[in-house]
């Protein structure tokens, strides 16, 4: 028998996954570490941030293929102070990709902030995603260290990697409650449908950083978000077929700086 925390197919619920993601960030993590930092915790944060920087830039250039040695260099720290913050490279990498994903979602907020339809904000982040692929430079080194590293980290720590992509989530979550409420959108759960939208827009966005695009990505991008308008159901507020047109239409992507 499933406990209170599954679904008969063995799948975390909801509930579960909001009760057990903490809502702290990677850096706030990092400097509880010291008891020493507890007691200067600005600066702590200050020093894994820089850590952290040092790493993307060294991603930039090696991926996950630099040392620890290479790090503290980069960074201009002690080795011990590099452990003072994170207890190996695995939860460096977890930091890093946490914020990444937090950086492209604030990011995306800006870009959507001149939409004024939740569901236009929502298909612009979901096929913001999927377009990322494509900048080309760092942008396409980082695609593919995101991807590699992730299925790698997933089965090691399962609940930090849900912490390092719940920012996109929030996101979505966030305007399908909007859109649900005006009557646009009829999810059966917001929250889960935040969730599994989440996973089917990483799992596109994995393939192609590294099979490369098969065609315009801006196509693509368009094709995962029909599929997932259609999963949100079309809401009964005025015209059903009405709304699910203007959900399909089109996003202008010379305004949307994508």
């Amino acid at each position: 028998m499933p406990d209170d925390h599954e679904t008969p197919t063995g799948r975390p619920t909801v509930t579960q996954a909001r009760d057990t993601v903490p809502e702290v960030s990677w850096a706030e993590r990092a400097a509880d570490q010291s008891p020493v930092v507890r007691r200067s915790r600005a600066r702590g944060v200050e020093q894994a941030t820089a850590i952290v920087r040092a790493a993307q830039r060294l991603i930039v250039v090696k991926g996950s293929a630099f040392t620890t040695q290479e790090l503290v260099k980069e960074a201009g720290i002690a080795l011990k102070t590099f452990y003072r913050y994170f207890s190996g490279k695995d939860q460096l990498i977890l930091a890093v990709i946490e914020e990444m994903v937090g950086e492209s979602c604030i990011g995306f907020k800006e870009e959507a902030r001149h939409l004024d339809d939740p569901i236009a904000r929502l298909r612009f982040y979901v096929t913001a995603v999927v377009t990322a692929v494509g900048v080309g430079g760092n942008d396409s080194q980082s695609a593919r260290f995101i991807t590699a590293e992730h299925w790698r980290l997933q089965s090691l720590y399962p609940l930090e990697v849900a912490v390092a992509t719940k920012p996109f989530t929030d996101l979505l979550h966030e305007e399908i409650v909007v859109a649900t409420d005006a009557g646009l959108l009829r999810p059966v759960d917001p929250a889960y449908s935040a969730w599994i939208v989440t996973q089917l827009a990483m799992a596109v966005f994995h393939y192609y950083a590294f099979a490369g695009p098969d065609g315009p990505l801006e196509e693509i991008a368009d094709q995962l978000w029909e599929f997932c308008v259609g999963g949100l159901g079309v809401g009964s507020h005025g015209d059903g077929a009405g709304d699910k047109r203007r959900a399909l239409q089109p996003l202008d992507r010379r305004q949307s700086g994508y």
